[in-house]
C-alpha cells in the first residue's frame, strides 16, 4: 500500500491529491491513508499536507543503492553478500538469524532504519531512516573467544581511518569504540560473539554512523553529545562510497590481523586514540577508578596508571576525561 500511495503522488508531484481521491483509488479508508502517510514520513519521505487539498510529495529520501554499492566495492569478501532492509528492529539480530541460516564471513546486513538499534551496555542507538549507515558484518575469525575484544579496536581503527580520509575532519577514538569529532560522538561499534567450548563460532560487528543527519534529526537528549558528518563538514556524504571504503579498509586490517596478530592494530589504535595520555575516570564494580590512560595491552584492555603508581586494566565501561 505504501508503494501504491507513493507511485500516485510521484505521478502527480506538481499537484495535491486529496485523501478522498487516494482512498477511492486504493479502496481503503481515509484513516488508513493517513496512517500510511505517517509511516512513510518515518521512512524519510516529506509531504505537504493542506486541508481540503490533500497531500503533495515534496521530498524523497536518499536510498541506499545495492547495485551502486556493488560497483564501488574493492573487497574480496566483505560486503560481497548483502541483505538490505527498509526497516528492521536491529541489524545485529538480523545478522544472527542469517548466520543461523548458513550465511558466512563477510555477509553484510544493512538497514535504512532501525527501530530498536542497540549500542553498548544495553543502550538504544538512534537510527533514523535514510540518514546514516546502520549495519552488521558477519565474521568467523580464526581466534579463540578471549581474543574477540581485539576486533572491537580493529573495527574502530578501520572506521576512524575511513571517515578521516573521506571527510578530512579531525576524528579520534575514545576507548574502547566511540568515534568523536570535536568531542561529539559520530559513530558507535558493538561486537557480539558466540562461542562453544572457547571456540569462537561467530562475531557480529555492528556499526552505526550518523552520516547525513541534521540538527532536527537528533532527539533533544543527544544534541549536546552527538553529531554527524553533515553537521561537521557542511556537505552531504555519499553513503555507498563511505560504506565501500570502510569495507575495504576493514578487510585490509582484518587480513593484517590474521597474518601478523594484534600488535600492528594496537599501534594504529593508540595513534588514533583520544584517551591515551589523558586523565580519565571510570566507575567499576569495585567503585570509581581514576588515573592516566597509559596504553592498550595485548588483549585490548586499557591500562590505567593510578595516582599511587599502581596499574589497573579496564576491559569494559565508559570513561570520562577529567
Amino acid at each position: 500500500m505504501n508503494e501504491r500511495i507513493l507511485q500516485i503522488l510521484l505521478d502527480h508531484q506538481d499537484q495535491f491529491i486529496s485523501g478522498e481521491q487516494l482512498s477511492s483509488r486504493l479502496n481503503c479508508s481515509r484513516t488508513a491513508i493517513w496512517k500510511h502517510i505517517r509511516h512513510l514520513r518515518k521512512q524519510g519521505y516529506e509531504f505537504e499536507a493542506v486541508p481540503r487539498l490533500g497531500y503533495r510529495l515534496v521530498k524523497v529520501p536518499d536510498k541506499l543503492d545495492e547495485e551502486q554499492l556493488a560497483k564501488l566495492l574493492k573487497t574480496e569478501v566483505m560486503g560481497r553478500r548483502v541483505h538490505m532492509y527498509e526497516t528492521v528492529e536491529s541489524t545485529q539480530t538480523a545478522a544472527r538469524e542469517w548466520f543461523s541460516k548458513g550465511e558466512g564471513e563477510g555477509t553484510l546486513i544493512l538497514a535504512e532504519q532501525q527501530t530498536a538499534g542497540r549500542g553498548r551496555l544495553g543502550r538504544k542507538w538512534h537510527s533514523p531512516a535514510g540518514k546514516g549507515l546502520w549495519m552488521s558484518l558477519i565474521l568467523t575469525p580464526r581466534i579463540s573467544l578471549h581474543f574477540a575484544p581485539q576486533l572491537t579496536l580493529l573495527t574502530a581503527v578501520a572506521l576512524c581511518r575511513t571517515i578521516h580520509r573521506m571527510s578530512g575532519v579531525p576524528i579520534g577514538i575514545k576507548w574502547p569504540n566511540d568515534l568523536l569529532i570535536n568531542g561529539k560522538k559520530v559513530s558507535g561499534i558493538l561486537l557480539e560473539s558466540h562461542a562453544e567450548d572457547d571456540r569462537l563460532q561467530v562475531v557480529v560487528a555492528g556499526v552505526g554512523i550518523s552520516v547525513n543527519m541534521g540538527e532536527t534529526d537528533f532527539p533533544e537528549e543527544l544534541k549536546d553529545i552527538a553529531t554527524s558528518l553533515l553537521l561537521e563538514t557542511g556537505k552531504t556524504a555519499n553513503r555507498e562510497e563511505l560504506l565501500a571504503e570502510f569495507l575495504y579498509e576493514f578487510e585490509q586490517l582484518y587480513q593484517l590481523y590474521h597474518e601478523r596478530g594484534f600488535a600492528p592494530i594496537r599501534a594504529l589504535w593508540e595513534a588514533l586514540s583520544i584517551s591515551i595520555g589523558r586523565l580519565i575516570r571510570i566507575q567499576t564494580h569495585n567503585g570509581w577508578v581514576s588515573g592516566k590512560a597509559e596504553a592498550v595491552d595485548e588483549m585490548g584492555a586499557l591500562v590505567i596508571v593510578q595516582e599511587d603508581g599502581s596499574k589497573t586494566k579496564l576491559y569494559a565501561g565508559d570513561i570520562s576525561v577529567i
